[in-house]
């Protein structure tokens, strides 16, 4: 199969699909891959050493999108890829669709066949995909709301761990998830004051045992979130529902009445954020001031870490992307339930049920295309 890897063009972001670690795997399958010419530029992965992997370096993102079965990415196709993609061509990337009718649309007139990392299930229910870039991504969480809690960046004026004498910064986690035990593992190492809130009991004994006396837990509810909230100096939040909208747990009104200069770090942007006022930012301008407060909504932060990031999230998508190469989507899907879960477009039709949801698009289960 023609595996193709094009340069990720979202602003500043450095990741790219496959290292050449993964080229080097994919070949000794038979594959032939097709890298861009740039593509590992960012994380120090230069066009010879794809060579040395055993890729054909092309020049544009077009003659990859021509010639590759399938394209194998980081972040959504940006408008200028829609075009690109053709009817049966497999893309495999991070998608995000529940917020985004545009993209689903365009994909869907694409006719390709779209397999999104972020729903790709393991045993458990996990989500083994979304799981290296939500650990990195709760841990930059703590070191950029401390960043913006310095006045000259619009916050309060606050440092994290306090000084002798002066209370440290209160962090309030909203989700007990990945992200969310991440930030407090360095929320807490920081020398912060921490709550932790989520729905469920079992993740916060889990960290409640870890940390002891060290973090605050409490089952999240409208009356614990906003008393939280309001007197947090940094609110992280990461609640998450596999490919759908994340669930909005905070208002307008409650923001308004958080204290001024405090930071929103929204780590759920990507599939349209929790808090009422988030919307999504870029690397270039990661923040607003929305109601007086600092809201960094970033929708790629691990791609400010991009080399970490890139070879973590490697490690996780390299034995599907070898699946899918070695035995073309339908088959590689028949073999593997958890894969199939991934499917969110095929053939011009909707077939994850979450994405279908979130814009009142009709569904079509993923196993009935497969034979």
């Amino acid at each position: 199969m023609q595996v193709g890897v094009p340069r990720e063009i979202k602003t500043h972001e450095y990741r790219v699909g496959l290292t050449t670690d993964s080229v080097r795997q994919l070949v000794a399958h038979g594959h032939t891959l097709l890298v861009q010419s740039g593509a590992g530029q960012g994380i120090g992965l230069l066009d010879q050493d794809y060579r040395h992997a055993g890729a054909h370096i092309l020049a544009d993102a077009a003659s990859i999108f021509e010639q590759a079965d399938l394209i194998i990415k980081v972040k959504e196709p940006q408008a200028s890829e829609w075009p690109l993609l053709r009817p049966g061509q497999m893309l495999f990337t991070y998608l995000h669709l529940a917020p985004d009718p545009t993209l689903t649309s365009a994909l869907l007139k694409s006719g390709a066949v779209c397999i999104a990392y972020e729903t790709i299930t393991g045993p458990g229910n996990q989500l083994p995909l979304l799981v290296p870039m939500s650990e990195v991504a709760g841990r930059m969480a703590v070191q950029v709301g401390a960043h913006w809690l310095e006045k000259s960046q619009g916050g309060r004026g606050v440092l994290l761990g306090g000084v002798a004498g002066v209370p440290a910064a209160h962090v309030v986690i909203l989700g007990a998830g990945t992200v969310g035990a991440n930030a407090a593992q360095i929320a807490i190492g920081m020398g912060a004051r921490v709550t932790l809130l989520n729905r469920g009991s079992e993740k916060l004994r889990t960290l409640d045992l870890r940390y002891g006396n060290r973090i605050t837990t409490q089952l999240a509810n409208e009356q614990t979130i906003a008393q939280a909230v309001m007197d947090a100096d940094l609110v992280i939040a990461s609640a998450l529902v596999a490919g759908a909208n994340a669930p909005r747990l905070v208002s307008r009104e409650l923001v308004r009445r958080m204290k001024r200069g405090a930071v929103v770090v929204d780590v759920a942007i990507d599939q349209g954020g929790c808090f009422e006022t988030s919307h999504p930012t870029t690397h270039a301008e990661p923040t607003f001031i929305e109601e007086g407060i600092v809201h960094y909504c970033v929708a790629n932060m691990p791609g400010n870490v991009a080399r970490t990031s890139t070879f973590a999230l490697n490690n996780a998508t390299l034995p599907h992307a070898l699946a899918l190469a070695d035995k073309a989507w339908a088959q590689a899907m028949r073999d593997d339930p958890h894969l199939r879960n991934g499917l969110n477009l095929a053939q011009g039709q909707v077939t994850h049920a979450a994405v279908a949801q979130a814009q009142n698009l009709p569904w079509v289960a993923a196993s009935s295309l497969l034979g």
